[in-house]
Protein backbone atom coordinates (compact mmCIF):
# COMPACT_ATOMS: atom_id res chain seq x y z
CA UNK A 1 0.00 0.00 0.00
CA UNK A 2 1.14 3.55 -0.80
CA UNK A 3 0.15 6.96 0.51
CA UNK A 4 0.86 10.56 -0.44
CA UNK A 5 3.20 12.18 2.10
CA UNK A 6 4.30 15.81 1.90
CA UNK A 7 6.67 15.84 4.87
CA UNK A 8 8.11 13.78 7.71
CA UNK A 9 9.40 15.85 10.61
CA UNK A 10 11.79 14.16 13.02
CA UNK A 11 12.42 15.37 16.59
CA UNK A 12 9.06 17.17 16.77
CA UNK A 13 8.09 18.43 20.24
CA UNK A 14 4.75 20.18 19.58
CA UNK A 15 2.67 17.29 18.23
CA UNK A 16 2.09 15.30 21.39
CA UNK A 17 4.16 14.21 24.41
CA UNK A 18 7.91 13.67 24.27
CA UNK A 19 10.12 13.55 21.20
CA UNK A 20 8.11 12.51 18.17
CA UNK A 21 8.26 11.95 14.46
CA UNK A 22 5.34 13.56 12.66
CA UNK A 23 4.14 12.22 9.32
CA UNK A 24 2.21 14.78 7.27
CA UNK A 25 -0.25 13.17 4.84
CA UNK A 26 -1.41 15.24 1.89
CA UNK A 27 -5.02 16.20 1.27
CA UNK A 28 -7.69 17.91 3.38
CA UNK A 29 -11.50 18.24 3.10
CA UNK A 30 -11.39 21.66 4.81
CA UNK A 31 -10.23 24.98 3.40
CA UNK A 32 -9.50 26.98 6.55
CA UNK A 33 -8.78 30.62 5.79
CA UNK A 34 -5.78 30.53 8.15
CA UNK A 35 -4.26 27.22 6.98
CA UNK A 36 -0.50 27.34 7.59
CA UNK A 37 0.11 24.34 5.32
CA UNK A 38 -1.70 25.30 2.08
CA UNK A 39 0.54 22.83 0.27
CA UNK A 40 -1.21 20.08 2.22
CA UNK A 41 -4.73 20.74 0.93
CA UNK A 42 -4.67 19.20 -2.56
CA UNK A 43 -4.81 15.41 -2.77
CA UNK A 44 -2.34 15.44 -5.68
CA UNK A 45 1.37 16.26 -5.88
CA UNK A 46 2.21 19.90 -6.64
CA UNK A 47 5.36 21.76 -7.63
CA UNK A 48 6.69 24.58 -5.46
CA UNK A 49 9.15 26.98 -7.11
CA UNK A 50 11.41 28.80 -4.68
CA UNK A 51 13.50 31.74 -5.91
CA UNK A 52 16.87 32.15 -4.22
CA UNK A 53 19.16 35.17 -4.56
CA UNK A 54 22.80 34.01 -4.57
CA UNK A 55 25.78 36.23 -5.41
CA UNK A 56 23.49 38.74 -7.07
CA UNK A 57 21.81 36.16 -9.28
CA UNK A 58 18.34 34.73 -8.87
CA UNK A 59 18.03 30.97 -9.03
CA UNK A 60 14.93 28.82 -9.14
CA UNK A 61 14.62 25.67 -7.07
CA UNK A 62 11.74 23.34 -7.85
CA UNK A 63 10.40 21.13 -5.09
CA UNK A 64 7.82 18.38 -5.45
CA UNK A 65 5.12 18.67 -2.80
CA UNK A 66 3.79 15.20 -2.17
CA UNK A 67 5.66 11.93 -2.53
CA UNK A 68 4.21 8.45 -2.94
CA UNK A 69 5.59 6.29 -0.15
CA UNK A 70 4.99 2.70 0.85
CA UNK A 71 4.35 1.62 4.42
CA UNK A 72 7.84 0.10 4.53
CA UNK A 73 9.41 3.40 3.44
CA UNK A 74 7.54 5.36 6.08
CA UNK A 75 8.38 2.87 8.83
CA UNK A 76 12.06 2.94 7.85
CA UNK A 77 12.10 6.64 8.75
CA UNK A 78 10.05 6.19 11.92
CA UNK A 79 12.21 3.36 13.23
CA UNK A 80 15.36 5.50 13.14
CA UNK A 81 14.40 7.36 16.32
CA UNK A 82 12.87 4.55 18.36
CA UNK A 83 15.37 5.09 21.17
CA UNK A 84 14.24 8.72 21.53
CA UNK A 85 10.58 7.71 21.73
CA UNK A 86 11.40 5.30 24.56
CA UNK A 87 13.58 7.73 26.51
CA UNK A 88 11.27 10.77 26.22
CA UNK A 89 7.83 9.16 26.34
CA UNK A 90 7.34 10.25 22.75
CA UNK A 91 6.21 8.44 19.63
CA UNK A 92 4.57 8.96 16.28
CA UNK A 93 2.04 11.59 15.21
CA UNK A 94 0.03 11.53 11.99
CA UNK A 95 -0.96 14.97 10.75
CA UNK A 96 -1.75 16.73 7.49
CA UNK A 97 -3.65 18.04 5.79
CA UNK A 98 -6.15 15.67 7.23
CA UNK A 99 -4.69 12.18 7.70
CA UNK A 100 -8.13 10.54 7.73
CA UNK A 101 -8.54 11.50 4.07
CA UNK A 102 -6.08 8.65 3.45
CA UNK A 103 -7.74 6.43 6.03
CA UNK A 104 -6.46 3.04 4.86
CA UNK A 105 -2.84 4.20 4.72
CA UNK A 106 -3.29 5.97 8.03
CA UNK A 107 -4.52 2.75 9.67
CA UNK A 108 -1.64 0.74 8.22
CA UNK A 109 0.93 3.14 9.70
CA UNK A 110 -0.81 3.23 13.08
CA UNK A 111 -1.11 -0.55 13.22
CA UNK A 112 2.59 -0.99 12.40
CA UNK A 113 3.51 1.55 15.10
CA UNK A 114 1.43 -0.29 17.69
CA UNK A 115 3.10 -3.56 16.77
CA UNK A 116 6.42 -1.90 17.58
CA UNK A 117 5.11 -0.45 20.85
CA UNK A 118 5.27 3.18 19.69
CA UNK A 119 2.92 5.71 21.26
CA UNK A 120 0.60 7.05 18.56
CA UNK A 121 -1.17 10.39 18.18
CA UNK A 122 -3.52 11.58 15.46
CA UNK A 123 -3.94 15.27 14.68
CA UNK A 124 -7.37 15.51 13.07
CA UNK A 125 -10.18 17.90 12.31
CA UNK A 126 -12.59 15.00 12.82
CA UNK A 127 -14.35 15.48 9.48
CA UNK A 128 -14.73 11.83 8.45
CA UNK A 129 -17.23 8.99 8.49
CA UNK A 130 -17.97 7.46 11.89
CA UNK A 131 -16.76 4.10 10.55
CA UNK A 132 -13.38 5.65 9.79
CA UNK A 133 -13.13 7.16 13.28
CA UNK A 134 -13.90 3.78 14.86
CA UNK A 135 -11.36 1.99 12.65
CA UNK A 136 -8.44 4.30 13.47
CA UNK A 137 -9.37 4.65 17.15
CA UNK A 138 -8.21 1.11 17.82
CA UNK A 139 -4.62 2.13 17.07
CA UNK A 140 -4.54 5.72 18.37
CA UNK A 141 -3.35 6.45 21.92
CA UNK A 142 -4.00 10.20 21.79
CA UNK A 143 -6.28 12.32 19.61
CA UNK A 144 -5.23 15.92 19.00
CA UNK A 145 -8.68 17.10 18.00
CA UNK A 146 -9.04 20.45 16.25
CA UNK A 147 -12.03 22.70 16.86
CA UNK A 148 -12.02 25.70 14.54
CA UNK A 149 -15.16 27.59 15.52
CA UNK A 150 -18.03 27.13 17.97
CA UNK A 151 -20.71 28.49 15.64
CA UNK A 152 -21.87 26.23 12.81
CA UNK A 153 -22.52 29.02 10.27
CA UNK A 154 -19.16 30.64 10.99
CA UNK A 155 -17.45 27.26 10.88
CA UNK A 156 -18.86 26.64 7.42
CA UNK A 157 -17.86 30.11 6.26
CA UNK A 158 -14.24 29.89 7.41
CA UNK A 159 -13.54 26.17 6.78
CA UNK A 160 -15.98 25.18 4.02
CA UNK A 161 -17.69 22.44 6.05
CA UNK A 162 -20.32 22.26 8.78
CA UNK A 163 -19.43 21.62 12.42
CA UNK A 164 -22.08 18.95 13.06
CA UNK A 165 -20.16 15.86 11.89
CA UNK A 166 -17.01 16.99 13.70
CA UNK A 167 -18.88 17.22 17.02
CA UNK A 168 -20.60 13.88 16.45
CA UNK A 169 -17.23 12.21 15.97
CA UNK A 170 -15.79 13.95 19.01
CA UNK A 171 -18.66 12.57 21.09
CA UNK A 172 -18.00 9.13 19.58
CA UNK A 173 -14.35 9.22 20.68
CA UNK A 174 -15.38 10.17 24.20
CA UNK A 175 -17.78 7.22 24.23
CA UNK A 176 -14.88 5.01 23.10
CA UNK A 177 -12.95 6.35 26.13
CA UNK A 178 -10.08 7.71 24.03
CA UNK A 179 -7.60 10.26 25.36
CA UNK A 180 -8.35 13.61 23.71
CA UNK A 181 -6.73 17.03 23.70
CA UNK A 182 -8.76 19.80 22.08
CA UNK A 183 -6.68 22.15 19.93
CA UNK A 184 -8.15 25.51 18.95
CA UNK A 185 -6.35 27.68 16.38
CA UNK A 186 -7.08 31.17 17.67
CA UNK A 187 -7.56 33.68 14.85
CA UNK A 188 -7.91 37.44 15.48
CA UNK A 189 -11.40 38.68 14.72
CA UNK A 190 -12.69 35.22 13.90
CA UNK A 191 -12.79 33.11 17.08
CA UNK A 192 -10.79 35.01 19.71
CA UNK A 193 -13.51 36.80 21.67
CA UNK A 194 -14.69 36.07 25.19
CA UNK A 195 -18.02 34.99 23.70
CA UNK A 196 -16.21 32.51 21.45
CA UNK A 197 -14.37 31.04 24.45
CA UNK A 198 -17.63 30.62 26.36
CA UNK A 199 -19.23 28.86 23.36
CA UNK A 200 -16.25 26.51 22.99
CA UNK A 201 -16.47 25.64 26.68
CA UNK A 202 -20.21 25.01 26.42
CA UNK A 203 -19.66 22.60 23.53
CA UNK A 204 -16.82 20.71 25.22
CA UNK A 205 -18.61 20.47 28.55
CA UNK A 206 -21.75 19.32 26.78
CA UNK A 207 -19.84 16.37 25.35
CA UNK A 208 -17.96 15.70 28.59
CA UNK A 209 -14.88 13.65 29.34
CA UNK A 210 -12.34 16.19 28.00
CA UNK A 211 -10.01 18.03 30.36
CA UNK A 212 -7.18 19.54 28.31
CA UNK A 213 -7.27 22.36 25.76
CA UNK A 214 -4.42 23.80 23.68
CA UNK A 215 -4.82 27.31 22.28
CA UNK A 216 -2.73 27.83 19.13
CA UNK A 217 -1.92 31.48 18.29
CA UNK A 218 -2.27 32.57 14.67
CA UNK A 219 0.95 32.98 12.69
CA UNK A 220 1.24 34.49 9.22
CA UNK A 221 4.28 32.41 8.30
CA UNK A 222 2.50 30.76 5.36
CA UNK A 223 2.05 34.01 3.40
CA UNK A 224 4.96 33.25 1.06
CA UNK A 225 3.60 29.73 0.42
CA UNK A 226 0.26 31.08 -0.75
CA UNK A 227 2.04 33.42 -3.16
CA UNK A 228 4.36 30.76 -4.59
CA UNK A 229 1.54 28.22 -5.02
CA UNK A 230 -0.84 30.75 -6.56
CA UNK A 231 -3.43 30.20 -3.82
CA UNK A 232 -5.65 32.93 -2.40
CA UNK A 233 -4.60 34.10 1.06
CA UNK A 234 -7.87 35.30 2.56
CA UNK A 235 -6.13 36.61 5.70
CA UNK A 236 -3.31 38.47 3.95
CA UNK A 237 -1.96 41.23 6.16
CA UNK A 238 -3.24 39.73 9.39
CA UNK A 239 -0.51 40.03 12.02
CA UNK A 240 0.92 37.28 14.18
CA UNK A 241 -0.50 36.68 17.63
CA UNK A 242 1.79 36.44 20.63
CA UNK A 243 1.27 33.91 23.40
CA UNK A 244 0.45 36.80 25.72
CA UNK A 245 -2.51 37.69 23.49
CA UNK A 246 -4.12 34.39 24.44
CA UNK A 247 -3.77 34.74 28.21
CA UNK A 248 -7.30 36.17 28.70
CA UNK A 249 -8.85 33.29 26.75
CA UNK A 250 -6.68 30.78 28.59
CA UNK A 251 -7.90 32.20 31.91
CA UNK A 252 -11.53 31.69 30.88
CA UNK A 253 -10.86 28.01 30.11
CA UNK A 254 -8.87 27.53 33.32
CA UNK A 255 -11.66 29.00 35.43
CA UNK A 256 -13.94 26.41 33.84
CA UNK A 257 -11.68 23.64 35.09
CA UNK A 258 -9.59 22.88 31.99
CA UNK A 259 -5.88 22.29 31.86
CA UNK A 260 -4.72 24.84 29.30
CA UNK A 261 -1.59 25.17 27.22
CA UNK A 262 -0.81 28.00 24.81
CA UNK A 263 0.84 26.53 21.75
CA UNK A 264 0.92 22.94 20.53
Amino acid sequence: MEGLVFDIKRFAVHDGPGIRTTVFLKGCPLRCWWCHNPESQCVKSETDVKRILLDGFQHEKKEELGKRMTLAQVMEVLDKDAVFYDESGGGITLSGGEPLLQADFCIEILRACHERGYHTALDTCGYAKAETIKAVAEYVDLFLYDLKHANNDQHQKFTGVELTLILENLKLLVELKKEIIIRIPVIPGINDSREDAVKFISIINGIGGIHEVHLLPFHATAASKYKRLGKENKLAGLKNMEKSDLLPMAEIFEKSGFEVKIGG
